[in-house]
């Protein structure tokens, strides 16, 4: 008996579409992360990119819970003296909220150039409108 292993060629890519519309956001970034890196599939494999692409719309209606929106916030340094930038939660969601998605995806996939493919299949839209409507005709629902 050999163990069988995944070749590049075996690799199946689907479209995924999540709609953040009333869903809290770490569970959505979960469920999204896992698509990413291909732990919904029978032939995943840790080492290489399996995952799916991701499409999620309705970024700018996300749920958070607590206090989250005016306690969170997101750092940044421009690596200049007085370049440190601390911008709120509520605030990120009324000028960018494709990054708040973005950045809690981020987080849950690997830390190594894997994660950053993984990443690149994702596509974050504040609002109903994608241009992927042609891709396979992606899946809809909440557990895609």
């Amino acid at each position: 008996m050999k163990t069988y292993a995944v070749k590049e060629g075996d690799i199946q890519r689907e479209w995924h579409l999540v709609d953040a519309r009333g869903r809290v956001l770490g569970e959505m970034a979960t469920e999204v992360a896992g698509l990413l890196m291909g732990k919904n599939k029978v032939k995943f494999t840790r080492h290489l990119d399996v995952g799916d692409n991701v499409v999620v719309i309705n970024a700018a209606h996300v749920k958070v819970t607590g206090n989250k929106k005016q306690d969170k916030y997101y750092y940044r340094h421009s690596g200049y003296p007085g370049g440190f930038k601390a911008e709120s939660l509520e605030k990120v969601l009324e000028t960018r909220p494709q990054r708040v998605i973005e950045h809690a995806v981020r987080g849950m996939l690997p830390r190594n150039k894997l994660g950053e493919s993984m990443l690149g299949k994702l596509r974050v839209y504040a609002g109903e409108e994608h241009p992927h409507g042609a891709q396979l005709k992606p899946k809809t629902g909440e557990q895609a």
